[in-house]
């Protein structure tokens, strides 16, 4: 069975002030807490880390761990 673009994970590389899309699918996994999250919501990555965040507090947790 093929799947669909939404039917999958998109791969993205992040950059300071957006992403680009790699492959191409629907939503991202979030690194802290594994849930999904729909490219149209997604406002946190970290573009030395290469990961998505599913919220600020997720983020803000992160790069707290870097200190």
């Amino acid at each position: 069975m093929l799947m669909s673009a939404t039917d999958r994970p998109a791969t993205l590389f992040y950059q300071p002030n957006g992403f680009r899309v790699i492959n191409p699918g629907n939503h991202v996994v979030c690194a802290i807490s594994g849930e999904a999250v729909q490219l149209e919501s997604l406002r946190y990555w970290s573009v030395d880390r290469q990961e998505a965040y599913a919220s600020a507090e997720l983020a803000t947790g992160r790069l707290l761990e870097q200190r």
